[in-house]
């Protein structure tokens, strides 16, 4: 008998070296096993913007695996410090982030929508609110 194992998702940026530590938070906040990722350098940004539709369907058709093949319930929506797609300070990425659940929200899945932000250590994440 096979254990069935839970899914999250994360729209993280590219940058390797947040990618763990956005694992880490959703498993230890999220309680699942394992977390999708779907990458591109500056994700909050691009989704806020909302300017560049193949993008941002090229990122709902990925999230969608997630939902519809994995079960995923929760999808995070990563900016961080240091980022070279959104060079900007964190206020203004989160700010990017409240625009991107807008987004995020309108692909229509039934989720939870959870903004999230790494800093310079790269391993504190907090969730914006």
């Amino acid at each position: 008998m096979e254990i069935k194992k839970t899914f999250a998702c994360a729209i993280n940026c590219m940058d390797g070296r947040i990618q763990d530590a956005v694992k880490d938070y959703m498993k230890q906040n999220h309680g699942v096993d394992f977390v999708d990722m779907v990458t591109e350098p500056g994700t909050n940004k691009i989704l806020a913007e909302n300017a560049n539709t193949q993008v941002i369907e090229n990122i709902k058709k990925r999230v969608a695996i997630s939902v519809e093949h994995h079960g995923t319930k929760t999808v995070a929506i990563v900016g961080h410090f240091g980022c070279a797609g959104n060079p900007v300070e964190k206020q203004q990425q989160a700010e990017h982030l409240k625009q991107a659940i807008k987004t995020v929200g309108s692909f229509g899945f039934d989720v939870e929508i959870v903004p999230l932000w790494v800093n310079g250590d790269w391993t504190t994440v907090e969730k914006v609110v």
